[in-house]
């Protein structure tokens, strides 16, 4: 039997446990639904990109690419030579002097679909002199016309430069494949050098071990792009599309002008066994696009086409000699759990974590702490969610709190139903902060203590009803029973109910004393109300005197004891109960012997109160006297007062002396 009670606790503190958790995961299910909801519906992906942005503008760029090199043709050669189409000429020199030095290959991201004479078969000669040139077409469309490369290039020596743009103009993907119209599969240009340079380190392209179709270069595995991969939702992904992985800015690639080649100004380490690329940086050009960078500029924000084209080929050399892998994202059954923690994560902090700034600070903590795990995954090359979980997290979080704070107003008006406003201020204020345990299933549970009671009824109140109308004798009586309630509150007494002209009040309620003194302390302030009532009798009868009305008397009885308090009624109709026998006894004393009034307030303790009192009363000994529905005598006493250079004051008991 004792070890059932003692497991009651535990089996509490385990239920209330559960139902927390329960809360937890119906606030974090369904902010993770909202959240993942509107995340399909694609109004979360501009936020997704610009976090994957200013995650790519955060990464540590670790300098120029030391195999390529940019040969720009700039707004000064345009002018030099008066026409944005430079000659096929200017064109075969450059790349004479550039093939001198042994690149791995060169690239020239420049129309060359028709003649720019002078010097156009000179330029066809060295087409065909060499396997490392390589040039451009541009794939056409219903309304844009294909641009064909040089006629005298083989298909193994061309690459389309078509580039995929997301919304805003930013390049974000690159493109290894595309259909042509006959059905024809294309490679890209970036892809056609990349694979030149690794062909001169014995790597080729094939087909991963997993799918033949998803191309291997090296111990890379270029698996394409899908409509919702990261996070896209519902991108177009036509072709053979993959993450553009950036080495950095306009400052990942080294770069000369033309006019230094031409004149042989470029030193021959920048060139030999390098990627060169040859294209267009003029304003004039309007060959430049937005890039993941660009928000992170004030000037000169866009890229030059041909750097980009650089950017994707250093990308393929490093997937293919294991330098840097391809950015890759998790399976969305994985994201979706990935969402999910967070949420959870964040109903767990507002529902441990109650005061606002302290929470205010954990949670700033918590996303804090996401940004640099997705930023930390970023540098792995894993572009995981970071505004899903981040806004799923704040969800849940505001959710719990929010009915915290519904359940809390619901606890204070069912408290205050229960108890009304007869609790003193510093009792309304304990029981506040210890709502949890003693709120249960919507009420008050029943809890065993020992209290003071005390019963109060005026002597001579039929007289003064008599003399007065029903109206006023009502106003009268409010009044009277006010300043009662105000004096009981002040002694951190309970007013449980008005009887009529009288009132019962609890001393030690709903906080249970742990110690003797704890209890003492209650029934000093039970018996110092009683006095300060004597008092307030004294005062309102010299009023109602002066008002024609006759004097009352004042009967207390106060007794210390076991009892039960709790809630009592139904959910709709609740009320503060207090039962035992000891109610009884304390109701008893107040009534024993009415016709013995000595003084105009009379209080009868019983020596059960009596013995917590210590010496700091006066009393006179009543004897055992027979109480109505007692079997046996009880030994009464009457207070007299408090001892000559003592005050009447309310006891407040220490924190250490409650106990829920």
């Amino acid at each position: 039997m004792v070890a059932c009670k003692a497991m009651l606790p535990l089996l509490s503190h385990f239920r209330r446990t559960f139902a927390d958790l329960g809360l937890i995961v119906v606030v974090s299910t369904l902010a993770s639904t909202v959240v993942i909801g509107i995340r399909q519906m694609g109004w979360l992906q501009p936020l997704e990109l610009g976090a994957y942005d200013r995650l790519m503008q955060w990464r540590p760029m670790p300098g120029p690419d030391p195999r390529l090199l940019v040969v720009a043709v700039t707004e000064a050669d345009i002018q030099r030579y008066r026409s944005l189409s430079l000659p096929d000429q200017v064109y075969a020199q450059a790349l004479q002097k550039l093939l001198k030095h042994q690149p791995r290959a060169i690239g020239l991201d420049i129309y060359r679909d028709f003649p720019m004479p002078p010097g156009h078969e000179e330029l066809n000669r060295l087409w065909l002199s060499s396997d490392r040139l390589f040039a451009v077409t541009k794939l056409g469309n219903a309304t844009h016309p294909t641009i064909r490369p040089p006629a005298a290039l083989s298909a193994d020596q061309v690459g389309f430069n078509d580039v995929t743009v997301d919304a805003g103009g930013i390049i974000r993907r690159s493109l290894l494949f595309l259909p042509d119209d006959q059905g024809n599969t294309l490679y890209s240009f970036s892809l056609r050098l990349a694979l030149r340079y690794l062909a001169d380190e014995g790597i080729e392209p094939r087909g991963s071990d997993a799918d033949p179709y998803v191309m291997q270069l090296g111990q890379s595995i270029f698996t394409p792009l899908q409509p919702n991969d990261g996070g896209y939702v519902g991108a177009d992904t036509a072709g053979y599309q993959v993450m553009l992985n950036y080495r950095g800015d306009e400052r990942a690639v080294t770069w000369v002008p033309l006019e230094d080649v031409l004149t042989e100004r470029v030193a021959p380490e920048l060139i030999r066994d390098r990627v060169v690329l040859i294209g267009n940086i003029a304003e004039s050009g309007k060959d430049f696009f937005y890039t993941p960078f660009s928000s992170g500029l004030r000037d000169n924000q866009r890229m030059a086409g041909v750097f980009i084209h650089a950017q994707m080929v250093g990308q393929f050399i490093d997937a293919g000699l294991g330098d840097r892998a391809v950015i890759w994202f998790w399976p969305d059954s994985v994201e979706t759990v990935w969402i999910v923690l967070w949420a959870l994560l964040g109903g767990i902090l507002a529902w441990r974590v109650r005061h606002p700034l302290a929470l205010g600070t954990a949670v700033a903590a918590a996303l804090l702490l996401l940004l640099l795990v997705c930023y930390g995954l970023f540098l792995k090359l894993g572009w995981v969610p970071l505004v899903p979980p981040a806004l799923t997290l704040l969800l849940s979080s505001g959710g719990v709190v929010t009915y915290t704070a519904q359940q809390a107003q619901q606890q204070r008006q069912m408290v205050m139903r229960l108890l009304g406003q007869s609790i003193s201020p510093e009792i309304a204020a304990a029981l506040w902060e210890r709502r949890d345990q003693l709120l249960k299933d919507g009420k008050l549970p029943g809890q065993r203590l020992i209290a003071t009671l005390l019963f109060t009824d005026l002597k001579g109140f039929s007289t003064i009803s008599e003399r007065m109308e029903p109206e006023e004798l009502f106003n009268w009586l409010n009044a009277y029973l006010e300043k009662v309630a105000d004096v009981v509150q002040s002694y951190h007494g309970v007013i449980n109910k008005f009887t009529g002209d009288g009132i019962m009040a609890v001393f030690g309620v709903p906080i249970k004393r742990t110690s003797r003194e704890g209890i003492a302390i209650d029934a000093r302030n039970a018996v110092d109300c009683a006095l300060a009532l004597g008092q307030l009798l004294e005062e309102l009868n010299r009023e109602w005197a002066a008002q024609g009305l006759p004097q009352v008397m004042m009967r207390a009885g106060i007794y210390t004891g076991p009892i039960v308090v709790g809630s009592l009624g139904s959910k709709n109709r609740l009320e503060y109960g207090v039962i035992g026998d000891s109610v009884n006894t304390a109701s008893r004393l107040e009534s024993v012997d009415k016709h013995r009034q000595p003084s105009p307030c009379r209080i009868l303790v019983a020596q059960e109160t009596l013995a917590y009192l210590g010496d700091r009363y006066e009393v006179e000994a009543w004897g055992p006297l027979e109480l109505k529905g007692k079997e046996r005598k009880i030994q009464v006493f009457r207070i007299l007062g408090i001892r000559q250079g003592l005050a009447i004051a309310p006891n407040q008991p220490t924190a250490i002396e409650l106990e829920i």
